[in-house]
């Protein structure tokens, strides 16, 4: 494996994991914050503007990254005929997903906090987050699955 290589995939497994775990965090430790009031707007809002450019710059490198990783692993014929492919194809699934979760439930908080309201933005998003932390952690699964070095989706079972 070359240093390029070994780059791509500390990149790729660092920032999936921070943006899995902020989301979870804002999921788990800010809306139940923020929905029973013991936080200013202010505050929350600057927390919702660094989830966004995790967010965003996590899609970003995890994008290069993963594309570096499957151009150097996989086919055409691999990705879509194989089950580790579908698995690879399932992440990239999930990853949008994820992404447009953030976005959407992140920007209607921000709108929130800017009107400096918390109690209720705080609880019209919480599906979208509890849905994104879900993605996030089928996200850990099936990269871990992928990681494990498993050949096919058959030896799990």
């Amino acid at each position: 494996m070359s240093a390029l290589d070994t780059a791509m995939y500390v990149l790729h497994l660092v920032f999936g994991g921070v943006w899995t775990g902020s989301v979870v965090f804002v999921t788990f430790g800010v809306l139940p914050t923020a929905q029973d009031g013991t936080a200013n707007a202010e505050p929350l809002r600057a927390i919702v503007e660094r989830l966004r450019w995790v967010s965003r710059a996590s899609a970003l490198v995890l994008l290069a990254s993963g594309g570096h990783m499957a151009g150097t692993l996989y086919t055409v014929e691999r990705l879509t005929g194989q089950p580790r492919g579908h698995l690879v194809l399932t992440m990239v699934a999930l990853w949008f997903v994820l992404a447009g979760l953030v976005e959407v439930g992140s920007s209607k908080l921000a709108d929130g906090f800017g009107r400096k309201k918390v109690r209720q933005p705080a609880r019209e998003v919480r599906p979208f987050f509890l849905a994104a932390s879900v993605v996030a952690a089928l996200l850990l699964v099936v990269g871990g699955v992928l990681a494990s070095g498993f050949v096919s989706v058959e030896s799990l079972l």
